[in-house]
């Protein structure tokens, strides 16, 4: 699948090792370096990244980009030693349900309003920022623009450089388009509507070509 996206034309994969989310060990860690070592694309990673040692072995092994998740929350300075190390190269995970950050693969609510949580990550030099609504992922019911439009604006008045990336919801080419309208937006991530066939990545791409 990864050559299929990279084939359509995909400049950058987000990938996600969902047991590893849960169980915070690198669960799916064949499959990650295999993706790495087959695409020519960058690629990111997410899911059970809890520690320096494993954020130095992913970028030593060819991942452009690791995020971190519920280990951002447990352990902030973390991101500051990591982003200081590898600056550029370290992001981190939003996913928000009901406006607080859930970790552990959105298990269990961490109690940290989303914005205050943004706010810590951007000062802590964190490269980019992906917003989840965690209701609206998988849902196909259109992405959380509010929800984004709330958290840039918040981060633009403090002059943050953290480029925002937007996920959760997306099903069409109309919510594609969408969500490039949001001024301040780096970035969408598809992923349920790309193998359900109800976005066309190909079209998708030259579509954000000729928008205005």
């Amino acid at each position: 699948m990864a050559l299929h996206w990279q084939a359509q034309g995909a400049r950058r994969l987000h990938v996600v090792d969902l047991d590893g989310a849960r169980s915070g060990e690198q669960a799916n860690a064949a499959a990650v370096s295999a993706i790495v070592a087959a695409v020519d694309v960058p690629v990111q990673l997410g899911g059970g990244v809890r520690d320096l040692e494993t954020i130095e072995r992913w970028l030593a092994a060819g991942v452009d980009r690791v995020f971190l998740g519920t280990a951002a929350v447990a352990d902030p300075d973390l991101v500051e030693r990591a982003c200081g190390l590898y600056p550029g190269r370290v992001a981190v995970a939003a996913d928000a349900r009901e406006g607080r950050i859930a970790v552990r693969g959105w298990e269990d609510d961490s109690g940290e309003p989303v914005l205050g949580f943004a706010r810590r990550m951007a000062a802590a030099g964190a490269a980019a920022i992906s917003y989840t609504d965690i209701g609206r992922d998988g849902t196909l019911e259109g992405p959380d623009l509010d929800g984004v439009r709330s958290l840039i604006a918040d981060l633009d008045i403090r002059d943050a450089a953290a480029e925002v990336i937007l996920a959760g919801g997306i099903a069409s080419l109309a919510h594609v388009l969408a969500a490039a309208a949001v001024t301040g937006l780096g970035a969408v991530i598809a992923g349920r509507a790309l193998y359900e066939g109800r976005l066309d990545l190909a079209a998708a791409l030259a579509a954000l070509e000729n928008a205005p």
